[in-house]
């Protein structure tokens, strides 16, 4: 959710460049990272009190922020729940006669 005047807010922006770092996104990973980038969004938008539809000042409403939050540390960590059993190493079983 790209704030008034094309500007990511911090916590979206910080988001979008951890999941550039996965590289290719497969499975349900893309539908993941769209989740994401919408929390962190939220986010940013409750943290700023600014409306998440036009970006003018709000009043802040910030009951919702720790939910958010939960939500999206969630959210990332099952994208990098599937990335755990990728990241064996190749060779690692040369030690078995297999």
């Amino acid at each position: 959710m790209i704030m008034e005047g094309g500007v990511m807010g911090p916590v979206e922006e910080a988001v979008r460049s951890d999941v550039e770092q996965l590289g290719d996104l497969v499975g349900v990973e893309p539908s993941l990272s769209e989740l994401a980038y919408t929390l962190a969004g939220r986010i940013d938008a409750a943290a700023t009190g600014q409306c998440e539809t036009c970006g003018e000042p709000v009043a802040q409403d910030d009951k919702l922020l720790p939910q958010l939050t939960r939500e999206l540390r969630q959210t990332l960590a099952q994208l990098l729940e599937g990335r755990a059993a990728d990241d064996d190493d190749d060779l690692g079983d040369l030690g078995s006669p297999d």
